[in-house]
């Protein structure tokens, strides 16, 4: 992984988040109903509920708001429609490679819509497992204004497995196995480090030079998708000049 790439990646992030923010508290909603629909409404048992709960806060999702998410998806206050997680694999213009984590409660409308924003975007939608194995399923934690020797020093202590620690301006990146996530999270807040931001991603194992006629094109590919209602995530290996 470079270690600013995911810097980057995470403030481009939070400034479309900040310009769409009626569409991602929508999509945190989702992401608390399929938490609660696969593990129950109790924070205790349901370690994916209280990430997706991490990430509603990020996006200044009102606590009355993430109420109503969990009843529903819990039938405490009228059921909701049973939400699927969905991804589609692709390539945008360049080659680089895309893939577009969705949550849907009709596959048979998110399907070809997703795959009309890809023709539009001078991409094209490939067969299943056609990209999938250029990413890894990660935990990444980035805290803010710590020194490398100190996160690992708390990880270890916590017999927590590390996995890939790096450190740039004073930050710290942590990029561990998935199923450590709840144990590296529970250490960094009980050791007082500021995290800015956690998270279940895939990282790209190889990236691609965007060559630069072709950049505007991907970027424009890639926020097309990213504001569909469906789409909660889009992953990509493409490296932007």
């Amino acid at each position: 992984m470079a270690k600013h790439s995911h810097w980057d990646n995470i403030k481009h992030k939070k400034a479309a988040a900040d310009y769409k923010k009626g569409a991602v508290i929508a999509k945190m909603g989702k992401l608390i109903t399929v938490a609660v629909q696969m593990g129950g409404p109790n924070l205790a048992d349901n370690p994916r509920l209280r990430l997706a709960l991490e990430k509603a806060r990020s996006a200044k999702m009102s606590n009355e708001a993430v109420d109503r998410a969990i009843k529903k998806a819990a039938g405490e206050a009228g059921a909701g429609k049973q939400m699927v997680e969905l991804a589609y694999e692709g390539y945008a213009p360049g080659g680089v490679a895309l893939v577009v984590e969705c949550l849907t409660d009709n596959r048979n409308r998110t399907a070809p819509e997703i795959k009309k924003l890809f023709e539009r975007g001078g991409g094209a939608v490939g067969n299943p497992g056609c990209v999938a194995w250029q990413f890894k399923d990660v935990a990444v934690f980035l805290v803010e204004k710590a020194g490398e020797d100190a996160v690992l020093e708390a990880l270890l202590a916590a017999d927590c497995d590390a996995g890939d620690i790096s450190a740039e301006d004073g930050n710290v990146a942590v990029v561990a196995d998935p199923g450590q996530y709840d144990r590296i999270a529970k250490t960094l807040a009980a050791a007082k480090f500021t995290v800015v931001s956690a998270e279940l991603t895939k990282l790209p194992e190889n990236r691609v030079d965007v060559p630069t006629d072709k950049v505007a094109a991907v970027q424009a590919l890639i926020e097309s998708l990213d504001d569909h209602d469906d789409v909660q995530t889009v992953h990509h290996n493409g490296d932007f000049p």
